[in-house]
């Protein structure tokens, strides 16, 4: 018997054995050794060496009805005379073969119930499970950061009609899915039960890739009309929802047309102020600053009995497959952000749909329409732990006239400042690494530099406090190429743009 063996019982107040197929009994618990003995203090004891003969079959006939719960009455040898007991067995887990759980109660009492486990072993197995997800967290949103970074840098470099496009934009759709995905785990992964600050997002930028998507799935069927506020009020919202919101609205701009009809669609974004609460259609307004994207059609229209129903679930004007959830869908979404979705149509005239977020008096940077705004010059030291990360940045940064220096890790990122006539303009460093991690490496270049531009960069959710404590601006993982060079030239030229 092996004494090393542990089966959950072995506090129980009767008694429990745990036997393998053939009967051999591998452990029991103490209650079971000092009723049994002797019997048990054999390397080689058996459930045999226990077994009556009163019993009307054997031990083995016995772990073969093993599937069977229910109680039976059994009699065990106990110094050397016959005890009946209540015995119930069921399977257990064993790394190499079937094992069975045998418990051993007086007849007529009732089937117990597995012991709890105490707080402490609860404590240390969710220990286990929540660091688990902190380090897949990480090492997803590491991997990720390569897929977005290098798909959005070679997105900006081909043109629309190139005939890859469509594909790279379904890879960074996914990539972008996926990074969701690895938030919520990361999410679920932390302790402290600080809520995240949704980070500012372009709205600009968010709008036109969503419509390129549309131009290049139906080409010169439609023909597009993009106005794009040159000072957009900045705001704040979770891109891939809100990306998938307006989608769904886009989608039902073409729908708005007969099969194989050709027309015009409009989508513009705009800053709105309000003195007052207003009322827009079906939705009211509070005071306060918006952006708004509207996205308009010269379609078919909707009745004017249907308008009030459109973002019930389940309620569509249109044939199967559709389910009446797109609608209803961009409006939790829309309205989880504090924001809202009017809608405004005529039959034959066409469909106006608006989206509102809240927004704060300060500018994202303008949509460029080319990639001369993400350029700049300068020298910058990218410490992380991930080579594949250091290649990436330098990668994209230098092809945007970047100067780049990198370091595996913190000591060797002080080796590299430390040399005579190295001039940094920017330390990216990332916050979790082994041996000297970001927060030290900040600490150290703080006390001879404190005047050096840094940003922090890492896999994990960062509650907004600890962004502060950081030392720099913060970008979190997996990012795009676009929010990688946006954010240096934030921290480059903070006067120029504002996050």
């Amino acid at each position: 018997m092996n004494s090393e063996v542990v089966f959950g019982l072995e506090s129980a107040t009767w008694p429990a054995l745990l036997v393998d197929a053939d009967g051999v009994i591998l452990t029991a618990n103490e209650v079971a050794k000092n009723i049994f003995g002797t019997a048990l203090s054999d390397d080689a004891a058996s459930l045999v060496s226990l077994w009556s003969p009163e019993n009307s079959g054997t031990a083995a006939e016995f772990l073969a009805r093993s599937n069977s719960s229910a109680p039976a009455i059994l009699k065990f040898q106990v110094a050397g005379s016959a005890e009946a007991f209540s015995a119930v067995i069921c399977p257990s887990s064993g790394d190499e073969k079937k094992q069975f759980l045998l418990q051993l109660l007086p007849p007529g009492a009732p089937e117990p119930k597995a012991a709890p486990a105490s707080d402490a072993a609860l404590k240390q197995k969710l220990d286990c499970v929540l660091q688990l997800a902190r380090t897949v967290s990480l090492d997803f949103n590491n991997a990720l950061t390569g897929v977005l970074a290098h798909t959005s840098l070679v997105l900006g470099k081909i043109g629309a009609d190139h005939p890859c496009r469509n594909s790279l934009l379904e890879v960074e759709k996914s990539a972008a899915r996926a990074a969701e995905i690895a938030s919520d785990l990361a999410v679920f992964s932390r302790q402290e039960k600080q809520t995240r600050r949704t980070p500012t997002g372009n709205l600009n930028l968010l709008t036109s890739r969503c419509v390129e998507f549309f131009q290049n799935a139906h080409g010169p069927r439609f023909t597009w009309r993009l106005t794009l506020e040159r000072a957009l009020f900045m705001a704040r919202f979770d891109e891939a929802k809100v990306q998938q919101a307006l989608t769904k609205v886009l989608e039902n701009a073409v729908e708005a047309f007969a099969p194989g009809a050709t027309g015009q669609i409009s989508v513009q974004t705009r800053n709105v102020e309000l003195t007052e609460a207003t009322q827009d259609r079906n939705v009211r307004l509070a005071a306060g600053n918006y952006v708004c994207v509207e996205i308009s059609d010269k379609g078919l229209g909707i009745e004017t009995e249907s308008l009030p129903r459109i973002f019930e679930p389940f309620f569509t004007t249109k044939r199967a497959p559709h389910r009446g959830l797109g609608l209803a869908l961009v409006y939790g979404i829309i309205t989880n952000h504090g924001g809202g979705v009017a809608i405004s149509s005529q039959p034959a005239q066409g469909t106006s749909a608006r989206v509102y977020l809240p927004a704060e008096r300060g500018f994202v940077l303008e949509a460029l329409d080319t990639d001369k705004g993400l350029r700049g010059t300068g020298t910058i030291l990218v410490v992380d732990d991930e080579i594949l990360l250091l290649t990436m940045a330098e990668t994209i940064l230098s092809d945007f006239g970047y100067k780049v220096l990198t370091a595996s890790n913190g000591q060797k990122a002080l080796q590299i400042l430390g040399q005579p006539g190295t001039k940094v303009d920017l330390v990216i460093t990332d916050l979790v690494m082994p041996g000297m991690g970001g927060r030290e490496l900040i600490e150290k270049i703080r006390q001879t530099e404190p005047a050096l531009p840094i940003l922090c960069t890492s896999g994990y959710v960062m509650p907004e406090d600890k962004n502060k404590q950081a030392g720099g601006g913060y970008l979190q993982k997996p990012f795009t190429s676009t929010e990688l060079l946006l954010k240096v030239r934030t921290a480059l030229r903070p006067t120029t743009a504002v996050d």
